[in-house]
């Protein structure tokens, strides 16, 4: 049996899994991995995209931040593809349990995901710091320079945890109560090098542990089961 059929047969005998994806799920609806500089970036920026996403650049120079976050983050035509689709299928069929995820891009509610645990917020929420008026995405990257609520003037900021920032602490318990409980964790589209999110999957405690990526990450050796490829090639064969 390939690592692949294994896995199929686990997703068939299971209804309590968990999915925790970063970038990789994402890619391939388009949303570029922001890790993999390209040479464009590097004409356009004079700082790293770690450095411009940190809660100390955004307070010191957020007119280069909002330019970097248009620019990049803000990929608001996006779709959901095969692997975001499969997984509101598999929630709808009372499999799987819940999302966890390190994207901003909210794709999975999109897709139909209903419980989603976004460790590091969502582009799609904007917030007055002043007044706390809501602002949406599309206000935001139509807005120019630093975007100011239309109520107050306050400056908005995006509901996205920047570098420096700490989590959500109600959506990190939320995550390590699924994580822990599950029969099956599926992690999949994450290099599994950011922290506090890496390190979630130390509360499974099941013998289940699949990891999909592409290439090699630190915790491959813990996985009970290695699949080094695409997810969209993985979950187009799950039929529900």
């Amino acid at each position: 049996m390939t690592p692949t059929e294994q896995f199929l047969q686990w997703v068939e005998e299971s209804d309590n899994i968990v999915f925790f994806g970063g970038a990789g799920v994402s890619t391939e609806s388009g949303i570029p991995d922001f890790r993999s500089v390209d040479g464009l970036y590097n004409q356009q920026y004079d700082y790293p995209p770690e450095t411009i996403l940190s809660h100390t650049f955004y307070r010191r120079n957020p007119e280069e931040f909002y330019r970097f976050y248009r620019n990049k983050m803000l990929c608001l035509d996006a779709e959901p593809n095969v692997t975001h689709i499969k997984l509101a299928e598999l929630e709808k069929a009372g499999k799987l349990k819940g999302v966890v995820t390190q994207n901003i891009d909210g794709l999975h509610q999109k897709a139909g995901s209903k419980n989603v645990m976004e460790l590091h917020g969502s582009v799609l929420r904007n917030y007055c710091e002043r007044c706390g008026n809501f602002m949406s995405a599309e206000d935001i990257l139509h807005s120019t320079g630093i975007p100011t609520c239309p109520n107050c003037g306050g400056p908005v900021k995006p509901d996205v945890v920047l570098y420096e920032e700490g989590l959500n602490q109600k959506t990190l318990e939320d995550a390590v109560w699924y994580i822990s409980h599950a029969d099956v964790l599926i992690v999949g589209g994450t290099s599994l090098a950011v922290y506090p999110a890496a390190g979630l999957i130390d509360y499974y405690h099941g013998d289940k542990l699949v990891l999909i990526n592409k290439s090699a990450t630190p915790m491959d050796r813990r996985a009970n089961l290695l699949i080094q490829d695409g997810l969209g090639n993985v979950f187009s064969q799950i039929e529900i």
